[in-house]
């Protein structure tokens, strides 16, 4: 089920051999070349470590090494946390155009799909976590940098009242660069609208768990990344509004090494838990256990 969302073509690189023997005579015959699959090796952004991509995936792209949470796509997300059989997509065919008819807008939109092989930078739908029923969004920074356009603010709106309308708990999962500029006053309504949606939600007595993931800042971390229930975080996701660059050159101070982590949020209240990925699920499942009812969710 979950390969008919999200399929790439496997690139090859050619290795060439070199002769047999150095020094050998005119006319001697070559080795055959070897064709070896792309990406067979990764590389941690932290430590530097090198790791054999299988192993990688086995280990929920967390380095082993030093523990270093790489970037998940929306899929593989999906694949890590719901019951592999029984996901239902919301608004699949829903995607962006270009309402403002921003210059080069529509053929980046083009050039992000083909890239990323999704078709907008969040994926909404129902599933199940261990049998306990949930509506879930989530959202892949390999589309535009996770930027929130107007289609993103739709679809968790509509992912939102779908659990509203159904009593089922809800999860979010936040990555993103901010509003889409490209949309302008599109893209920034969309904050107010989750963030009403997500009161109505509220008012029925919904649970609503945020997981925030690296990076989350701008219009998402201002609106509904921040509105959970339960705010959960990766360990080492950034997590903030404006960068740190920016936020410096205003103070006209140094921050802190660890400013922005996730880690530096649990510390100053900004989060309920840091939980690593590979014990994600058995506390989101432990979490929706404990508020379930009879009869309920």
């Amino acid at each position: 089920m979950f390969k008919d969302l999200f399929q790439k073509k496997r690139k090859y690189a050619t290795i060439p051999s070199d002769r047999v023997g150095r020094g050998s005579e005119p006319g001697e015959t070559e080795r055959p070349k070897r064709e070896v699959p792309e990406g067979l090796m990764n590389k941690c952004a932290k430590c530097g470590a090198i790791q054999y991509r299988k192993e990688l995936e086995k280990n929920l792209k967390v380095c082993s090494n030093c523990g270093y949470h790489m970037r998940l796509n929306a899929v593989e997300r999906i694949q890590m946390l719901l019951d592999e059989e029984g996901f239902e997509e919301f608004d699949s065919g829903m995607v962006s155009v270009d309402p403002l008819q921003f210059p080069g807008y529509g053929t980046k939109l083009e050039q992000q799909k083909m890239k990323s092989g999704l078709r907008e930078a969040v994926i909404t739908g129902q599933g199940t976590i261990d049998g306990l029923s949930v509506v879930i969004a989530v959202m892949s920074f390999d589309f535009f940098t996770g930027s929130m356009g107007s289609v993103v603010g739709e679809k968790i709106t509509r992912a939102i009242e779908v659990a509203t309308e159904k009593d089922l708990p809800l999860i979010i999962f936040s990555t993103s660069g901010g509003a889409r500029m490209q949309e302008s006053i599109l893209s920034l309504m969309q904050m107010a609208k989750t963030s009403a949606a997500l009161a109505r939600f509220n008012e029925k007595g919904g649970l609503y768990i945020s997981v925030i993931t690296d990076p989350t800042t701008g219009g998402v971390s201002a609106s509904f990344a921040t509105l959970g229930d339960i705010n959960i975080a990766e360990p080492g996701a950034v997590f903030g509004f404006a960068g740190r660059i920016v936020i410096e050159q205003t103070i006209r101070q140094k921050l802190p090494d660890d400013f922005q982590t996730a880690e530096f949020n649990l510390a100053h209240g900004q989060l309920d838990l840091v939980v690593h990925r590979k014990e994600l699920r058995p506390m989101l499942y432990k979490l929706l256990e404990l508020h379930s009812v009879k009869g309920g969710y």
